[in-house]
């Protein structure tokens, strides 16, 4: 197998909604916050859903890289119940083998009301629910030394279970990519991150602002002084400005793409993540693997949700 993503298996719920929603609501545009059972039924209550998919960070990257026709597989915790079935049977129409044999969980499948506004952004609210109690028997051994590269995802990261799962998987494998997916989550870990990124991770995937959370950068220049002293591959998106990798002493730069009609942020980054990753494994030079990547955002922006049809 190529890659192989350990990540949250969320069912998506799409919303489109007014500023004033979030305002009212107590929630800050462009993050994701935790939710429980009922506050994220109570936020749902009055809206109208979009779309319904199968989420969670990395499975939209590695179903982007299936889509792209590399071989990939995906662990991720659900519940034996109505939206557990519906995200095996959405992962499996996409050519991705799931590596998971789900049962009856206390909790039931986790799920994200992803609420876009006028301005494209998306705000996101979790509900966890069984997927926050992933632990180290979930990760199936054999497909993680099978596997080129393992590609993991920040929001999964917490003390207890997940990071066992998370240490795990890290120990077999090959090579590891993580993406640090949220500055919240971000300011949540960050001695934990910044371990990972310095002696953990072969490629780390994260926005301006996260990087410059998980080191204290004042400028971007002390993000290209830390790459290179890394010694290992980052790869930084910056929106309107570009995208930037690191590897070892050399930077390379991608422009964005322009007069694009942006229509739901949703995913940019995994798909962002999922070109990169093609050309990287695929044997492209670091400059077409960032066109890869900037393609490949470029489309699932101008579209409502986080899946190229």
């Amino acid at each position: 197998m190529k890659i192989l993503g350990i990540g949250n298996a969320i069912v998506d719920v799409i919303c489109k909604v007014e500023d004033i929603y979030l305002t009212n609501n107590g929630l800050i545009k462009s993050t994701m916050k935790l939710v429980d059972e009922f506050e994220f039924k109570k936020l749902l209550y009055s809206l109208k859903i979009e779309e319904t998919v199968s989420g969670g960070s990395v499975a939209n990257s590695i179903v982007g890289l299936s889509k792209l026709e590399n071989k990939v597989g995906f662990i991720g915790k659900i519940n034996d119940d109505d939206l557990g079935n519906k995200y095996e049977e959405g992962l499996k129409k996409e050519n991705v083998e799931y590596i998971y044999s789900k049962k009856k969980e206390e909790l039931p499948t986790g799920t994200c009301l992803i609420l876009i506004t006028p301005d494209s952004e998306r705000t996101m609210c979790t509900f966890l629910g069984t997927a926050g109690k992933i632990n180290e028997n979930d990760v199936n051994i054999n497909s993680v030394k099978n596997s080129e590269i393992t590609f993991l995802e920040g929001y999964l990261w917490d003390e207890g279970d997940p990071k066992k799962a998370f240490e795990k998987a890290i120990g077999y494998s090959n090579k590891v990519a993580m993406s640090l997916s949220d500055l919240f989550c971000v300011e949540r870990h960050k001695l934990h991150f910044l371990n990972l990124v310095k002696n953990k991770l072969d490629i780390t995937f994260a926005n301006e602002q996260e990087i410059m959370a998980l080191i204290n950068a004042k400028n971007f220049n002390e993000i290209i002084t830390f790459g290179k002293k890394l010694g290992k591959t980052i790869i930084i998106t910056r929106g309107e400005k570009g995208s930037v990798a690191i590897s070892k002493n050399e930077v390379v730069e991608c422009d964005s793409e322009k007069n694009l009609k942006i229509i739901d942020l949703t995913g940019a980054g995994d798909l962002f993540a999922a070109g990169f990753l093609h050309g990287y494994i695929n044997n492209l030079t670091i400059k077409e693997s960032l066109k890869k990547g900037t393609e490949m955002s470029s489309k699932i922006i101008q579209k409502i949700g986080a899946r190229l049809n």
